[in-house]
């Protein structure tokens, strides 16, 4: 069974900075992905970061150049370094890890609020 344990979300600031972290445990092999969703109130989850097929990384639109996906590597880690956050940054961060035989789990997701 794996587990993805969250950490690092809160309320901050519009242009204030967060990172967020996401611990992998388990019975882990063959990642394919791993990385951060986000579900702003009312919408659907969408991928704001993930590192795909190795070193490969993919990123939203919306937190290019503001945001970075960052991993540790050989203890299934990954973090999100938030930063120039703004106000339609505010959503539940859901942790992502897929397998190459498609497995797919989530992280119970961590609120991020951005509000002056």
């Amino acid at each position: 069974q794996v587990q993805l344990v969250e950490s690092g979300g809160g309320l901050v600031q519009p242009g204030g900075s967060l990172r967020l972290s996401c611990a992998a445990s388990g019975s882990i092999s063959n990642i394919y992905a791993m990385g951060w969703y986000g579900q702003a109130p009312g919408k659907q989850r969408e991928l704001v970061a993930t590192f795909t097929g190795g070193d490969s990384t993919n990123y939203a639109d919306s937190v290019k150049g503001r945001f970075t996906i960052s991993r540790e590597s050989g203890k299934n880690t990954v973090y999100l370094q938030m930063n120039s956050l703004k106000p339609e940054d505010t959503a539940v961060y859901y942790c992502n890890l897929e397998t190459w035989d498609l497995a797919r789990y989530w992280g119970q997701g961590i609120q991020v609020t951005v509000s002056s």
